[in-house]
């Protein structure tokens, strides 16, 4: 007896909620920081055949979408024949996996009643990988850290202690890493349980009818979204700091009837330093930034993403072929998005938000004794923040919030404990969101430093100083990133420079652009922005055109504890 299609979409939102599942499980259990705070990661299931039936809410595009190609290089490289139960294996293949070595992703094979249904996979970036450390200042990626290949973490159960006693001896944080190891095939091991279950329920031996009914409905639904699109073609490109020079990104977009092309061709070659972008990444976001847009309510899938095809030129900054340093890949692929939007802007106007802080503003920290010091440690600390992100057609663009990557940033508790770090300032960033009918989201203000008697490299992983994010449709421009030491000396936007002890790291994070002329912004949002420190007097003034008299209104309003009128 065949389910029925109720039955069968009962089954669907039961395997997202397994996936969920797993992923909840890794960020429960996950050493980093980055995992457990900010949900720098990924889970899925997938098919014999390795192809994405169900990915979790929770984590990045830039996992989710790279990973749906992952597992079939797993399945070729250790072979059908010799997949076994209680099997786990693991790589940190930046071509083979998610785009650089930090980022382990570890797939599982399901067995139920003796026969192999399916695969569970999922991704967390680790703290360190030895080599550099997490930064751009590598010249390949044999610099950038240890390489581990597709193998096995664990035979039919068994974990390969050999492994680990070589991975222990070259990082820099052992504890962390096998923790978050132990933790990606736990949560794997959670999924595949709560599949069993699933498939017992149903009264299942495989999941082919239901992987089937799930592939069917998904490109369908996708190709009438495409079928909808005007048949034309548009052109984008954007142009961002880079390492040490410009980089442009350029995209051509041609949409057909079954299909949408996105082409990189004429995007900067590869750069000499770790800032470069796989193809399997910048594909990634490219397929996310076109799901976003013209189908976000159809889940992700195999399916869902087979009609988005992505192509550019090997050797450009989006498409690094091995050995090119590729540790902060995602300077470059969170730029993807926006410079797929220039494009897509101009064949349905009025859908696609401005440009945003677009990548992470991450950095991490290299702390170690100052001279003369006791009692001080080293450690590793790494510290995911956001920019703000672009003003949307009818909302203003949200502060402090990471898109596209999706990921969350971290506390300040969180990242203190990690390691011997003080944030003494952490705040919005005022009259940093683009001017406009919509103004663009709010960056951030940081103050970062050491605890007395420590030292340590900062490794920035910044963008947007040169090249702040550009308004769409009439809107003004977000604010510029700034970085330099509290006694006034200027900081690189990447790249490891060293802090002596007392000495501070001063950041003001880049702030979204605005959409719409801003002589058609409502007069009441812009006294609401001034009354809540959004922006200032000045700002309501020059770029809002607000009167003294009104200015002041709202000044007094504040004052006595009123909303602003």
């Amino acid at each position: 007896m065949n389910p029925s299609t109720v039955a069968y979409q009962v089954m669907w939102n039961r395997l997202i909620s397994v996936v969920e599942e797993q992923a909840q499980a890794l960020v429960r259990t996950a050493f980093s920081t980055s995992v457990r705070e900010a949900g720098d990661l990924s889970a899925g299931v997938y098919d014999v055949d390795g192809n994405m039936l169900a990915q979790a809410v929770t984590g990045t595009p830039g996992h989710v979408n790279a990973m749906a190609d992952a597992v079939a290089h797993f399945i070729r490289r250790i072979g059908r024949e010799n997949i076994r139960a209680g099997d786990v294996y693991l790589t940190n293949n930046p071509w083979e996996g998610t785009g650089h070595l930090h980022d382990f992703t570890v797939v599982s094979p399901s067995f139920h009643k003796g026969q192999l249904v399916g695969f569970f996979a999922c991704t967390a970036h680790v703290v360190d990988v030895g080599g550099r450390g997490f930064g751009a200042d590598a010249n390949s990626v044999y610099e950038e850290g240890l390489h581990v290949p597709i193998m096995h973490f664990a035979r039919e159960g068994e974990v390969d202690e050999t492994l680990l006693h070589l991975i222990r001896g070259n990082v820099r944080e052992p504890g962390q890493v096998i923790g978050d190891l132990y933790a990606l095939a736990t949560c794997n091991e959670i999924g595949h349980r709560r599949l069993v279950d699933m498939m017992q329920e149903f009264a299942l031996d495989d999941l082919s009818g239901i992987g089937g009914f799930i592939m069917e409905n998904s490109r369908r639904a996708t190709l009438e979204r495409i079928k909808a699109l005007p048949r034309e073609v548009a052109e984008g490109a954007m142009t961002v700091d880079g390492f040490d020079r410009p980089i442009t990104l350029k995209v051509r977009l041609t949409i057909e009837e079954d299909r949408i092309i996105t082409d990189f061709a004429g995007s900067s070659p590869v750069d000499k330093k770790g800032i470069n972008c796989p193809l399997v990444y910048a594909k990634a976001y490219a397929c996310y930034a076109l799901k976003c847009a013209i189908a976000p309510e159809i889940p992700n899938n195999a399916a869902s993403l087979a009609p988005f095809e992505v192509t550019a030129p090997e050797n450009t900054i989006v498409n690094a072929a091995h050995p090119a340093p590729v540790a902060l890949r995602h300077i470059v692929g969170h730029f993807v998005p926006d410079a797929v939007y220039d494009a897509l802007d101009k064949i349905i106007p009025g859908v696609v938000p401005a440009e945003g802080a677009g990548c992470l503003c991450n950095f991490q920290l290299s702390l170690r004794p100052a001279e003369g010091a006791t009692g001080a440690v080293r450690a590793e600390v790494l510290s995911f923040n956001s920019g703000g992100s672009g003003a949307r057609p009818a909302h203003d663009g949200l502060s402090s919030t990471a898109f596209p990557s999706g990921v969350m940033t971290m506390p300040v508790e969180a990242t203190e404990h990690a390691g011997p770090v003080i944030i003494w300032r952490k705040e919005l960033r005022p009259d940093s969101g683009g001017a406009g009918q919509q103004r663009g989201g709010l960056g951030q203000y940081m103050e970062v430093g050491a605890r007395e008697g420590h030292e340590f490299d900062f490794s920035a992983m910044f963008d947007r100083v040169n090249h702040p994010a550009r308004g769409r449709r009439g809107g003004g421009s977000g604010g510029a990133t700034t970085i330099a030491r509290d006694d006034g000396t200027e900081m690189r936007g990447k790249g490891k420079q060293f802090v002596p002890e007392g000495a501070r790291v001063m950041l003001a994070l880049p702030g979204g652009a605005g959409y719409g002329d801003v002589g058609q912004r409502d007069r009441a949002k812009v006294r609401r922005d001034l009354a809540r420190g959004y922006i200032s007097a000045e700002c309501a003034a020059r770029d809002y055109g607000l009167s003294e008299a009104e200015i002041a209104r709202v000044q007094e309003a504040v004052e006595r504890g009123e909303e602003a009128q």
